[in-house]
């Protein structure tokens, strides 16, 4: 297992995609931080870039490299090596690439102009929304045949978790108004890890006041140690599950 990882990750640290991702990422992090005088607003200004871009690549990067690797796949298949072995070698191939193109890309700039709470916060969710949303790529990717159907439901899930999510709870709250949604709201605010994730990192930022009450009562609970161990719980449950998912299908799928 640990040597079909290693040539997974090999093969896709020399690939131009994830390198041109990480310079994107370098050159944006750095710009950032370099126009902003106050540390912390770029900061602010590269959370929002980070909850939309590194979702949308890990989804499709880890899709796309799936189908190309298919070949590669059924090949180690003829030997005496399990599926479940396969499977996992090459997401901890693909999850540990992303994840380094992410700590090279943004962790430099973070190290050199704000290495603090906030600069770790921000790393380690990153990370983590990497890793959740490469393992539901594998998902997607397993439960569909086709190369163009599976990176179309690829991008209607990153669609739905980045924009679409928000645009409901929006609903919820302009149609329930006149009752008090607060826990409802975080409740709900944990089946998406995007939301998630930015909610924790607000609050890390100390800027819940813009959030009004709703902000107060988040940071209540998020800015607590039980809130925080909630929060990457729960990441962590969004990354095994869809993993777990896609090794039970894996292993009945018919090559």
């Amino acid at each position: 297992m640990l040597k079909i990882s290693k040539y997974v990750l090999y093969d896709i640290l020399r690939n131009r995609v994830v390198l041109a991702y990480t310079a994107f990422l370098l050159l944006v992090s750095l710009s950032l931080f370099q126009m902003e005088e106050n540390s912390s607003k770029a900061v602010l200004s590269l959370l929002n870039i980070v909850l939309i871009v590194v979702p949308l690549v890990s989804m499709v990067f880890s899709t796309i490299h799936w189908y190309n690797s298919y070949e590669f796949i059924e090949l180690m298949l003829t030997q005496p090596v399990s599926r479940k072995k396969v499977l996992l070698s090459e997401f901890a191939g693909i999850g540990s690439s992303l994840v380094t193109a992410y700590l090279v890309g943004v962790g430099i700039p973070v190290v050199l102009y704000n290495f603090d709470s906030t600069g770790i916060a921000l790393l380690l969710i990153g990370s983590l929304l990497t890793l959740v949303f490469t393992s539901i790529a594998f998902f997607a990717s397993i439960k569909s045949r086709d190369k163009a159907r599976g990176i179309g439901a690829a991008l209607l899930l990153w669609f739905f978790f980045a924009l679409i999510f928000d645009g409901l709870l929006l609903v919820i709250l302009f149609a329930f108004s006149d009752y008090p949604l607060e826990k409802v709201i975080m409740v709900l605010s944990s089946f998406n890890p995007i939301d998630l994730g930015r909610i924790y990192l607000m609050l890390q930022m100390d800027v819940s006041a813009l959030m009004g009450y709703t902000g107060a009562t988040y940071k209540d609970f998020f800015g607590s140690s039980a809130g925080m161990i909630y929060t990457f719980g729960t990441l962590l449950l969004w990354m095994i599950v869809p993993l777990l998912l896609s090794l039970r299908s894996f292993s009945k799928k018919d090559l």
